[in-house]
């Protein structure tokens, strides 16, 4: 067990060390701050957003002698945020999955991580593990900001809702980057595992639609599927048991399907 876990660490350190000197890795990162800055800003103070809105139906209120319902701001503003975010996660992390594999394929070092003494079970951990945790250096400049915008609120945010939103954003992101990683494990072709991951994903946020469609006992069962369906629960500041199962589920079947497919090539190979 010590063996595995220190294989484990070993992948996990030059995977994440392997991000912080790639310049696509940069590139992402800035995409990625860019476009949740400008949803930030429109979300808040855009000319629909959130204290425009509010600030318009409080006028109306007074000038119709009519008393507004109170408007929690914060919660609302964290759940829309959130809600973006999880919409930007479609786009971005097909790329930032698309060479966890097919990179070692190029350099032709899958070759030599499928004829090592290092589990394929290990390699995929750590390689995932890796690839979260430079998601998470992504999301914590953005917890920041989050915090100064709610910082004024009266009463205060309860602290439940934006820890089990980002909490649900990073299982959202785990759960897509082990399905990317196993795509990426199958073709020397970035862009097609981008492109083939990007649809994967697109399905199992959709999947819901499917299961209205479908109707009855089939067609529930099939839209719990549905990542979005378990994200949204997340952002609304509930702790639902089956979606935190559902979205370790995929994170493990991501797993298992990448040690199968390397295991393949360690046959295909002897």
């Amino acid at each position: 067990m010590g063996i595995v876990l220190s294989n484990i660490i070993a992948i996990y350190r030059r995977e994440l060390q392997s991000y912080f000197v790639s310049p696509l890795a940069y590139a992402i990162a800035s995409v990625f701050w860019f476009i949740a800055g400008l949803f930030l800003v429109m979300i808040l103070l855009g000319p629909t957003g959130i204290l425009v809105s509010v600030a318009s139906l409080d006028l109306q209120g007074q000038q119709l002698g009519v008393p507004i319902p109170p408007i929690d701001v914060p919660a609302e503003f964290i759940q829309a945020f959130l809600d973006r975010l999880g919409w930007l996660l479609l786009f971005i992390l097909p790329v930032l999955s698309m060479g966890l594999y097919t990179e070692e394929r190029k350099r032709g070092t899958l070759e030599l991580l499928a004829t090592s003494p290092v589990t394929n079970w290990a390699v995929a951990v750590g390689k995932l593990l890796g690839v979260v945790t430079f998601f998470i250096t992504l999301v914590l400049p953005l917890l920041i900001f989050e915090a100064i915008a709610i910082s004024s609120s009266d009463p205060p945010m309860p602290a439940t809702i934006p820890l089990l939103g980002h909490l649900g954003l990073i299982l959202l992101a785990a759960a897509i980057l082990s399905l990317g990683m196993f795509i990426s494990s199958l073709t020397d072709s970035t862009i097609l595992s981008a492109v083939l991951t990007f649809a994967l994903v697109l399905l199992l946020l959709f999947v819901d639609l499917i299961a209205k469609s479908i109707g009855g006992p089939i067609g529930e069962a099939i839209g719990h599927l549905s990542l979005l369906k378990h994200y949204n629960t997340f952002i609304q500041g509930i702790f639902d048991t089956s979606a935190l199962i559902l979205f370790a589920s995929y994170i493990f079947l991501g797993i298992f399907l990448t040690a199968q497919s390397i295991d393949a090539l360690r046959f295909q190979r002897n």
